[in-house]
């Protein structure tokens, strides 16, 4: 198997977000500030759901593993990204180069399959409420999460197989802040149509499809609830299906401008992959949490046991 890194590029250079020093250290203290506020919350997210017996439902199981891949993801580009604002020479060697393709596209095909796993728990509290408990249990629940990870799993390793094959022999600039696909296999010193076809099918149509998927479960069961009695429990559970329904759109938006176009580089192109890759994927849990008043009584209730530890 040919390596790129055996016909002449060793490691790719980063142009990153900006070339102006002042907008580096702006663009740092911004991001440092939202990643130090933002991913702490995620963690107090996952340590509430797990340490309150309350939030034993399969939604709050699903929610908890929605934050640990959100951080997952979060961890991939933004450490080195802070780092490059005060390097001279934004380099990314040829390995780390595909292993942050592999895990961006891992984690991220993990979330999507994750949240469909959440759209079918939905169904089944809405459309099967007395089978609900024997449905989604504990096993299937956590069969669900796993089969998120092999679909995330195999949808990343098919991607980059195919790309360390390639020839890289120069140029070597990315301009971007990090490796992805849509940039890296354009230097490759070969024809990359039938490539391009395939990622384009394996990411941005699976994409596509997963998402309208996504939006016709949800639109049939806000009908559903809306044609059924109205209650304070039919009235809740049609607050979760919109918080979905933002959650999907906020995912999926830039997902689909990154991948259901062309390999070519268009101006809002960096501002698209930050929100993607640093904003969104640490938001998604907060989103779903500020709307939700059973996980925020578990906050404090976990913040005044924790507060009264320090007491004694």
């Amino acid at each position: 198997m040919k390596r790129g890194n055996s016909t002449g590029v060793t490691e790719f250079v980063l142009l990153g977000l900006s070339q102006t020093r002042e907008i580096q250290l702006f663009l740092f203290v911004l991001f440092l500030v939202f990643y130090s506020m933002i991913l702490p919350a995620n963690i107090l997210i996952i340590l509430t759901i797990q340490g309150d017996p309350h939030l034993g439902s399969p939604m709050y199981f699903f929610l908890a593993n929605l934050a640990f891949l959100d951080i997952c993801y979060c961890s991939v580009t933004p450490p080195k990204m802070l780092a490059d604002f005060f390097s001279h020479h934004k380099n990314i060697s040829y390995g780390g180069c595909m292993a942050q393709l592999f895990f961006l596209h891992f984690l991220g095909g993990a979330e999507v399959f994750l949240l469909m796993g959440m759209a079918f728990d939905r169904y089944v509290a809405i459309c099967h409420p007395l089978h609900y408990a024997s449905m989604m249990s504990r096993e299937v629940c956590c069969a669900l999460v796993g089969a998120a990870w092999a679909v995330g799993f195999m949808h990343s390793i098919l991607q980059v197989v195919l790309i360390i094959r390639l020839p890289f022999c120069g140029p070597n600039e990315l301009d971007n802040f990090f490796c992805d696909i849509t940039q890296v296999i354009k230097l490759a010193c070969t024809d990359v149509y039938m490539l391009e076809f395939f990622m384009f099918f394996n990411s941005g149509l699976s994409i596509m499809m997963c998402f309208l998927l996504l939006l016709i479960s949800y639109g049939a069961l806000l009908v559903r609830l809306r044609a059924g009695d109205p209650s304070k429990g039919t009235s809740k559970a049609a607050s979760t299906c919109v918080i979905h329904v933002i959650i999907v759109f906020i995912m999926f938006s830039p997902a689909i401008y990154i991948y259901c176009r062309p390999f070519r580089s268009f101006p809002l192109d960096k501002v698209v992959y930050v929100f993607h890759t640093v904003v969104f994927p640490l938001m998604n849990p907060i989103i779903y949490t500020l709307r939700n008043k059973e996980i925020i009584s578990a906050m404090k209730r976990l913040l005044g046991r924790h507060r009264l530890c320090q007491r004694k």
